[in-house]
């Protein structure tokens, strides 16, 4: 399996789980039978200025720490499993991680931590 494919199944998977977060956060709070005290709440949406600011840096951070690990010998990656794009001698598919987990982290704290604070009220 290539770096290629298995980004092709994670990132998806990211992807719906940010969209997920963002559909819940834009949902009322306190719908039918939800009492008074969820009554007009709105509930909020994950920062896609954040989300942008942060895959910045991690991408940056990414180019620099993974090329020190792999002109290192730290990390080695088998040449016939790349698409051969590389920034430095990071190949370009090693970046999809930093991107998917800044799209699930935050997803799945949203959602997960939502949900925490609005059965604790």
């Amino acid at each position: 399996m290539t770096y290629l494919v298995i980004n092709a199944i994670f990132l998806p998977v990211a992807l719906a789980v940010l969209g997920l977060a963002w559909w819940w956060g834009g949902r009322r709070a306190g719908g039918a039978g939800a009492g008074r005290a969820g009554a007009g709440r709105v509930r909020t949406r994950p920062s896609l200025r954040a989300l942008g600011i942060t895959t910045v840096v991690l991408l940056v951070m990414t180019a620099v720490f993974d090329n020190l690990m792999i002109r290192s010998g730290l990390v080695a990656y088998d040449d016939e499993q790349r698409i051969g794009w590389s920034i430095g001698v990071a190949p370009i598919e090693d970046f999809a991680y930093s991107v998917a987990a800044v799209l699930l982290l935050p997803a799945l704290w949203h959602l997960l931590g939502r949900r925490r604070r609005e059965d604790e009220a």
